[in-house]
Parts: C-alpha cells; structure tokens; sequence
C-alpha cells in the first residue's frame, strides 16, 4: 500500500467513525478501532496530510478531525461499488410497493419506504403527462348523452374527463368509438396522439361525426395540459434528528424543501435510471442547501424516463447504504410503472 493509498484508508476510517458517532475523530481512536496496520504516529502524519489537502478539518481546539466536503466527495468517487442490499430488504421493498393501487399510492409508498431505509427526508417526482403515451382510453356511457373518458397513461396515470354529446348515442356508436379512439392513440407520446385526435371527426362516418368532435374537443385539452410539476416528500422530520449538522441553517432547508423548485432543479439532472448523482454541501448551486446532501437517480428507463427520486440530508451521510436503497427503490416503481 502506498502512502495515497494509506491516506485514503485514514479518511475512510475516518468518514466511516464521524458518520457513525458525531464525534471528532482523533489518531488513537482510529488506530485502536481500525486495522490500519501502522502505528499512531503514521496516522498522525497522514491526518496532517489530509487536513493540509483539505480533506479533514479540526473544528475545534480538540485533537479530532471531521471530513470536509471534499472529503466526503473523494470518499464517494471512490467505492468501488455500492453495497447491494440484502434480499430481505428487496423483499420487503417489492412486497411493499406492489401493493399500491394507483399512481399516487406508489409515489406516497414509495417516499415513506426511502425515508424509512435511509432516516433521511425522501422526495420523488410525480411523472407529468407531457411525458407519457397513452397506454389505453376507456370510454364509458354515464347516460344516453354523457361519456366519461378514462384516459390512462404508461406512467400509471389514470386521468377522468366527462363529455356532454347534446343528443342520445347508442352502445354501438359508442363501442365504435372507443375502437377507433384507442387504435389512433394508443402506444402515441401524448403530444402526437392530440395531433391525431384532432383529425378523427373529419374521417369517421357522418353519424359519428358530432359525438366523435365534442369528445376531441375534452380530450385534446386534456392531451396539451401540462401540469406543473409536482414532488412527494416523506420523512422531513428526519431532519430535526440532526440538528448539529445544520448549524443556523435548518430552517432553511426546510423552507427549500417546501418550496419544491429547488429540489425539482436537483432531480431534474437525474434523468439517468442507471446512475446515482451524489451532491454534497457546497456543489449544491441553492445556498439554502449547500449544509447537505443530495442522492438522487432517475425512474423509469434509458427511453422512457419517468422522473427523478432522492434523499435530502446532512453531508454526514452513510453514503454506500444511502446509495444503494435510492438505487433499488428507483428501480422497482420504474419497474411498477413501466410495467402496468
């Protein structure tokens, strides 16, 4: 082992105790709890080394030393891997999200189950419908002269509307037009299936052609809309844990967690469902974040991403445990969702 790589077994062991305890780390105790296989007085000139670096400082008159941001980053960039988690703990995952009912459910379920993994705040992004292609449109007689629309989507989305015809259609008619309906829009982005829409009341037959416009009419605007966007939180009293770790500043985060565009900015680059995106303090461009952390990845697939997911907490994080339950809860609702 050289002396870069001793160095980078001291900051571990170092991250590893100050995550762990909160407590300033000093030379004895990491030679005592640490196989590190050198005596104390290396440890000592390694610390004096990794704090002339910048990647441990003192914060106070005591002999111990805490990891810098740089610190945490350069331990980040350097697993090797992160750590799977056990089967139990992907059991227990799928057990739970498979049983949620609807969009919404997954999402709540899926914030209060990362939050719980990771006793830090669980944020994830409602897919939009802008990003969605109709997977199948059901139409439904109310009465003689009224249609509810059900209108459901790749991403799990499930949206209602209600067309008033004006005059009576038969079961027949209707059953024509869901068929026709469905064959133009189906597996169609939501922006090419508005498209197609619009031109169905000029090529069905005349005795289709009035209800099949007032049904047009509701769905294109419910194919344009673009909803803003939306985030589900879970576990932001997690926060209040740890309130040390945001010296002045907790008040602040909770404010930009509520706020949502600041956290929607960070998901917002977690497109890939393939990689985990760590932020740590001050490469976090909102000032009222640079006091934490960011683990976030994409849902969905490479083609289909669907939004982003993540955890909010202090830069003194179990960053490979973090990692790798923001990693497989991604991956099962992008499974859920692509999958419905």
């Amino acid at each position: 082992m050289n002396a870069d790589e001793r160095r980078f077994e001291v900051l571990r062991a170092i991250v590893a105790d100050y995550v762990s305890n909160q407590e300033p780390v000093g030379s004895k105790a990491l030679v005592d709890r640490h196989n590190l296989g050198v005596s104390s007085a290396t440890v000592r000139n390694d610390m004096a080394a990794l704090e002339d670096e910048g990647y441990i400082a003192q914060p106070h008159t005591s002999a111990g030393r805490v990891p810098t941001d740089k610190g945490y980053r350069l331990f980040v960039d350097r697993l090797s891997e992160i750590k799977p988690l056990s089967q139990a703990e992907k059991r227990a995952i799928r057990s739970f999200l498979d049983g949620a009912i609807d969009l919404d459910d997954v999402m709540r379920r899926s914030v209060r189950l990362l939050a719980q993994l990771t006793r830090q705040v669980a944020v994830i992004q409602v897919p939009t419908l802008s990003r969605a292609a109709v997977r199948h449109l059901e139409v439904l007689p109310i009465t003689p002269s009224r249609l509810m629309l059900v209108l459901i989507t790749d991403t799990g989305r499930v949206d209602q509307r209600i067309v008033e015809l004006g005059d009576v259609i038969s079961e027949e008619h209707t059953a024509q037009l869901r068929g026709v309906l469905n064959q133009a829009m189906a597996g169609q982005r939501l922006a090419e299936a508005s498209a197609k829409v619009a031109e169905l009341p000029d090529e069905v037959p005349s005795n289709l052609r009035d209800p099949m416009l007032r049904v047009a009419t509701v769905l294109i605007e419910t194919l344009v809309e673009h909803p803003e966007e939306r985030l589900v939180l879970g576990g932001t009293a997690n926060l209040t844990r740890s309130i040390t770790d945001f010296p002045g500043s907790l008040r602040q985060v909770l404010e930009a967690l509520e706020e949502q565009v600041v956290v929607l900015k960070l998901l917002a680059a977690s497109r890939d469902p393939g990689r985990v995106l760590v932020r740590i303090g001050e490469e976090n461009e909102a000032a009222e974040m640079r006091s934490t952390s960011v683990v976030s990845i994409g849902y969905g697939s490479r083609d289909n991403p669907l939004g982003g997911l993540g955890v909010v907490g202090p830069t003194r994080m179990d960053y490979p445990g973090t990692m790798a339950a923001v990693r497989a809860v991604a991956n099962y609702v992008g499974e859920i969702l692509t999958g419905r």
